[in-house]
């Protein structure tokens, strides 16, 4: 999910440059590309540290971290000038205002914030691919993206300290000029679509067992327990007009208490191991026609391949993105430095490896080959009336709907840069855009059939660029090591890496689809 500092606005004068002391840490060296004569110079200090010029294309409305929001997200006495305005608000608590940044964040603090931008509804998917690989597979495969996407952040670092930027769009910018940005942003929009999705199929999936789990006897056929209008009736209600919020300050901590969710049910999976039996009751058996009654469907398998398989790696991807957050988290960290962020990285990924790898291992010798490929589906059918398994679910649906609100944050902002930044900001295209990205998950999560097919496509196309394939471009772009250097040869692997996993699990999963 992109998250970008509020930031002042520059005002084009002509006098001389001033060094911006905003931002990441700078390097010894920072990258300081020559501005043309011409280039008007900012008043007013800019996101960045310790640069005295702007990448090419900020002066032509490009550098959107720059950029002041007006109109709808001024505060009560319509300055314009609120650290809070619009869509200036920071998506994580905390992460601006003037006395946070003075302040910054503990370790433990940023170690929480990076996790909470990583756990997401891809847990929902790790047993499905631990069934498709087998366990010995999948920890190989899962340890393998959690080490790259490591090294990626790395990489993002490196680049932050020597262009001085605080966002991955304007990383792009420097890279490859305009066309870098949009292309980031385009990448951000369809990966924030597809994270949308997922959630509203969470919604679409569970809502009417949970309403179910309320009433007595067999109300099945009622349209109280239609899961594609119950999705349209909380969209309009709920996640729209949240959507709607040009403030969002209060909805970044909803988005920690998520976090806690997610955590809550890794903990109740690794729990309800003993709660069902394997082999799996015929009763629900005949119900789904996928079960067996044979002890030999209660065996783990170490190494497993199959036209599943193909979803493995997307999956993975899509679960431990956060790349968009990291340079955010990175600005506010206490007594910033690369390698106390590192610190941070791999601590933060290394928890979150944790909680993933016990999850799927549990749902996996759960449910075995019978998984589902929403793990939470599995307990709503062997134990549709638990308690425990109910306020999962509860809490589960509750973060949904407060998370999806959040996520339109970043995907407005980089659909209003990429199509609207010729035109002022109005309430106008806030609604218009709010309500077109709103139709658009809303459609997909009505009709697309199963959550694997966003893990694979989204996984396997948006979060495998921002995951592998931009900090391997921007590094070798940017970067003044030669090409031989270990860091150098290491971006360039990471690139072929995920292009390759990339096009190669898109074109397995298609032909899944044609055969099927």
């Amino acid at each position: 999910m992109s998250a970008l500092t509020s930031c002042r606005a520059p005002r084009h004068q002509t006098a001389p440059p001033q060094t911006l002391r905003r931002g990441c840490p700078a390097h010894p060296a920072p990258f300081t590309p020559p501005p043309p004569a011409s280039r008007p110079a900012p008043s007013e200090p800019l996101c960045g540290a310790d640069m005295e010029a702007v990448p090419r294309g900020a002066w032509r409305g490009w550098y959107l971290s720059a950029r002041r929001q007006r109109d709808y997200g001024q505060g009560e006495d319509g300055d314009g000038d609120s650290e809070e305005d619009g869509d200036s608000a920071p998506l994580l608590p905390g992460a601006s205002g003037t006395g946070s940044s003075q302040r910054g964040s503990s370790f433990g603090l940023s170690v929480f914030n990076l996790m909470n931008a990583i756990m997401g509804s891809g847990i929902l998917g790790l047993s499905y691919a631990m069934a498709g690989t087998g366990v010995l597979g999948f920890s190989f495969l899962l340890l393998m993206v959690a080490s790259l996407a490591s090294y990626s952040v790395f990489l993002l670092l490196s680049m932050c300290t020597q262009t001085a930027v605080t966002s991955y769009e304007d990383l792009g910018l420097f890279a490859f000029g305009s066309a870098g940005k949009v292309l980031v942003a385009t990448t951000i929009i369809i990966q924030n679509i597809g994270a949308m999705s997922s959630y509203l199929l969470i919604v679409k999936s569970e809502l009417p067992g949970a309403v179910a789990g309320f009433l007595s006897g067999d109300e099945s056929g009622s349209w109280y327990l239609d899961g594609r209008l119950l999705l349209l009736i909380t969209s309009v209600c709920i996640v729209f007009p949240l959507a709607l919020l040009p403030k969002i300050g209060f909805l970044g901590y909803t988005s920690s208490l998520s976090f806690f969710f997610m955590v809550y049910f890794a903990l109740v999976v690794m729990i309800k191991k003993w709660s069902i039996p394997c082999p799996l009751p015929l009763s629900s058996a005949i119900e789904t026609l996928q079960v067996s009654n044979s002890t030999a469907d209660c065996k783990a398998k170490l190494f497993h391949l199959s036209k599943e398989s193909a979803y493995a790696i997307p999956t993975m991807a899509f679960s431990f993105l956060c790349h968009t957050s990291v340079l955010p988290i990175y600005c506010e960290l206490q007594s910033p430095s690369k390698s106390r962020m590192q610190n941070v990285t791999v601590t933060g990924i290394g928890l979150s490896f944790i909680i993933y790898f016990m999850s799927a291992l549990f749902g996996y010798l759960t449910f075995y080959d019978k998984v589902d490929s929403e793990l939470l589906r599995g307990y709503s059918r062997y134990l549709p009336h638990d308690t425990v398994i109910m306020t999962v679910k509860l809490a589960i649906l509750l973060s949904v709907l407060l998370t999806v609100p959040l996520i339109h944050f970043p995907a407005r902002k980089a659909v209003l840069m990429v199509f609207c930044s010729h035109l002022p900001v109005s309430w106008i295209c806030h609604i218009l855009v709010t309500l077109v990205l709103n139709a658009i998950i809303v459609l997909f999560a009505m009709y697309v059939p199963d959550i694997k097919n966003v893990f694979g496509v989204v996984g396997s196309t948006t979060s495998t660029c921002l995951l592998f394939v931009y900090p391997g471009l921007f590094y070798l772009k940017l970067s003044r090591e030669d090409f031989l250097s270990p860091h150098k040869l290491g971006a360039c692997a990471l690139v072929i890496f995920g292009i390759c996993v990339g096009l190669l699990s898109l074109i397995l999963i298609i032909l899944n689809w044609i055969n099927q």
